[in-house]
């Protein structure tokens, strides 16, 4: 299995590096808007869509919805997807209480589109806007700051909660993770975004609020993992599919960039450090 997971790794690791910092941004949004649409043929089965026709069906609708989006400002988008995450707090917090309101298929497909969508309107606006903070001006580094956020937290995570993780945050939902955990991935991300800060000589000022946005983000990713969890578990599945041998599926390696990504892209966006682009 390990070696089936490092295979897999080495395979898809330059693919991804290759299409979030090479390409142009329009080549960026059908990359991405690529990912997104496999994500989603993904949770048509998590919704409970089972025969391949509706999985793609479902894929086709959401590739046509990013198509769709691409005038839409992106701040309206990031607004709502912040909205959507309160409320999937509260779905995550009272699991399973409260199922019956959202276990429909179509309830359960309308909630992909929410967690799906505003991801990839937020990867867009981080990737085309006019980004400053400190000394760094370069969109790609904010990009990849993000994904640093998230990849540090679940680090953070994972050791603290095997040495401390006895309290758990969400056994209904995810028994493995605790709260140790959360706090774990918490001090980790502050320390990367003094890091970080220090490295864009940016002042006391962008340096705190630098650290409270990242704290949020990775606070947040932690939601988003959870949510994918709830629906696995609703729906009696393991993995969001078996599509990356030894990884699972797409959904599995994204599900906390999901939440983190609209998230961070707006409180950036309301910070003055990123403002709208062009494609």
């Amino acid at each position: 299995m390990l070696k089936t997971r490092i295979i897999t790794a080495l395979i898809l690791a330059p693919i991804a590096i290759g299409g979030i910092f090479f390409l142009p941004p329009l080549g960026f949004a059908l990359f991405t808007g690529a990912v997104i649409t496999i994500g989603a043929w993904e949770w048509a089965n998590m919704s409970g869509i089972e025969g391949q026709g509706g999985r793609v069906a479902y894929a086709a609708v959401t590739a046509a919805i990013l198509y769709g989006l691409l005038n839409v400002p992106a701040v309206l988008v990031l607004w709502l997807a912040l909205a959507w995450w309160v409320i999937c707090f509260l779905l995550v917090r009272s699991y399973p209480q409260g199922s019956d309101r959202w276990g429909s298929l179509p309830m359960r497909a309308l909630m992909g589109l929410f967690v799906l969508v505003p991801a990839w309107v937020g990867l867009n606006h981080l990737r085309t806007g006019s980004f400053q903070f400190g000394d760094v001006a370069n969109n790609l580094w904010v990009i990849l700051y993000v994904f640093c956020v998230v990849w540090v937290a679940d680090i953070g995570a994972y050791f603290a909660g095997r040495a401390f993780g006895k309290a758990k945050l969400a056994p209904r939902v995810s028994p493995g993770k605790s709260w140790a955990g959360v706090w774990g991935g918490l001090t980790a991300v502050g320390v990367f975004a003094v890091i970080v800060s220090s490295l864009a000589s940016a002042s006391l000022t962008e340096t705190l609020l630098l650290v409270a946005a990242s704290l949020f983000t990775g606070l947040v990713s932690v939601l988003g993992d959870l949510l994918e969890s709830m629906l696995k578990r609703f729906r009696g599945i393991k993995d969001s599919s078996q599509l990356l041998p030894g990884h699972g599926g797409i959904m599995d390696r994204i599900d906390s960039l999901t939440a983190a990504i609209p998230v961070f892209a707006l409180i950036i966006t309301q910070l003055g450090w990123l403002t709208t682009g062009h494609w």
